[in-house]
């Protein structure tokens, strides 16, 4: 089943939350897999080697609107645009992700009003490895030092070659994941965690 949505989700007057909810009409894209499954692998970054194959890059500031049960809601805004995206809470590489865009007027005005805990800023370099095309996010403010890579895949079991920059795999760590790190930054995170 295909998911709708409309494009102008709120007036320009301001955030209108609940017309969102209910305007479902027009298609838009959804990121990953069909049927908004996303296949991810997350690792930890060896060295400065990946800086050399770097095609293009973006600042992304997000944070997380609500988080319980099974899924958060966060919301990215990114150069000129805007999303809301709703993502499984599980654990893993294989999560449900649902993708909507906003205005982005109004995507900076639920990072400022709406979001819980800590914004999360980052600058995301995209880097070719042969036939991949891996997203790594260097981290800014309160999680300065930290840099993932990641990868996303079609499958599970997909094989891929591993570039020699990369490090330690930690796809079922949930402590890097962007919504864990809102809630504790990694500079809050003692020196020994930071290592591993």
């Amino acid at each position: 089943m295909p998911i709708f949505v409309r494009p102008a989700l709120c007036s320009s007057g301001g955030l209108n939350l609940t017309r969102f909810a209910y305007n479902l009409y027009q298609p838009v894209k959804i990121k990953g897999s069909p049927m908004g499954v996303e296949v991810e692998r997350k690792f930890l970054v060896a060295n400065n080697q990946w800086r050399k194959r770097v095609s293009r890059s973006l600042n992304m500031t997000q944070g997380y609107l609500g988080k319980a049960g099974k899924a958060s809601v966060r919301v990215r805004v990114a150069g000129d645009q805007a999303w809301l995206t709703i993502k499984s809470a599980a654990q893993g590489m294989t999560r449900l992700e649902y993708e909507y865009p906003v205005p982005v007027a109004e995507g900076r005005e639920m990072l400022s009003r709406l979001t819980r805990h800590a914004i999360v800023a980052k600058t995301r370099y995209w880097v070719q490895d042969g036939q991949n095309t891996w997203e790594l996010d260097v981290f800014r403010g309160e999680n300065e030092g930290l840099v993932i890579a990641e990868l996303e895949l079609e499958r599970e079991d997909q094989e891929f070659d591993r570039p020699p920059w990369l490090g330690p795999e930690v796809t079922h760590d949930a402590r890097y994941y962007n919504s864990s790190l809102s809630e504790h930054p990694y500079s809050l995170w003692p020196k020994k965690a930071q290592q591993t």
